[in-house]
């Protein structure tokens, strides 16, 4: 999100990413904050730490198991979640993109109507302009006031400020949320709210993944230095790795 990449490829500069090797840390961070929203266990630890427990005990949380759950993407990470959620958590699954996929979950060309109809929304689709605020009031109400966002894509995906006034409101019940609309700043109303997990986007934030991301990003360099390719070019530099090819031959 961070490079013009239109700017890059008008001066042919390549840019590359790290695609694959994050798809099973994310997806696990969404899973990560979709049962800590259903388990209640930010109230859960602080029950245990405050030594509440000593007097009463918590109040009963909600199953995170069979649960309906809708994907906003389909793209690599997001058939992680699916695969992951459907077959540890029995979740039935639907999703929702521009177009339909060839996987075997439940396609809405709708977002709202798969909101209304889904217990809880995985947002994991790239940031910009074209999903700029996918995740409106119109949405978040569809979901309703039982209902779990789990953003884990970009900050910009949803409207923050219709968030916080959902779950203010009980409109919507929980979000778990990995990414925000202006890092590292979290709006003071978020981080006041009992009804929301928050993250300072570590969705792929491991040592063993990061070391991996950082092994593609070297193993790129290496490539162009060698013979002017690159393993994972953004989809965007095709047709300049398609020129080097046309002068290499």
């Amino acid at each position: 999100d961070g490079i013009d990449v239109d700017a890059a490829v008008s001066n042919n500069v390549i840019v590359t990413h790290t695609p694959n090797v994050l798809n099973a840390e994310t997806s696990t961070t969404a899973v990560l904050l979709m049962l800590a929203c259903y388990r209640e266990l930010r109230s859960c630890e602080n029950h245990a730490r405050s030594g509440a427990w000593e007097k009463t005990n918590h109040p009963l949380t909600r199953t995170a198991d069979g649960r309906r759950v809708g994907l906003l993407g389909m793209g690599r990470i997001g058939k992680c979640i699916a695969t992951k959620l459907s077959l540890a958590f029995d979740a039935s699954i639907s999703y929702h993109t521009r177009h339909k996929k060839d996987v075997q979950y439940t396609y809405y060309s709708n977002l709202v109507e798969m909101a209304r109809n889904v217990e809880c929304l995985i947002c994991i689709v790239p940031g910009g302009a074209n999903t700029k605020h996918m995740i409106n009031s119109e949405v978040m109400n569809a979901l309703g006031p039982q209902g779990v966002l789990i953003n884990v894509a970009r900050g910009s995906v949803v409207d923050e400020k219709e968030l916080i006034t959902a779950l203010q409101e009980k409109r919507l019940g929980y979000a778990g949320l990995d990414v925000f609309e202006e890092e590292p700043i979290i709006p003071q109303e978020l981080r006041n709210l009992d009804n929301v997990v928050l993250l300072p986007h570590v969705g792929s934030a491991t040592i063993e993944t990061r070391a991996a991301m950082g092994k593609l990003t070297v193993d790129n360099i290496l490539s162009y230095h060698n013979d002017k390719t690159v393993i994972t070019a953004v989809p965007e530099c095709q047709r300049l790795l398609l020129s080097e090819d046309k002068k290499k031959n």
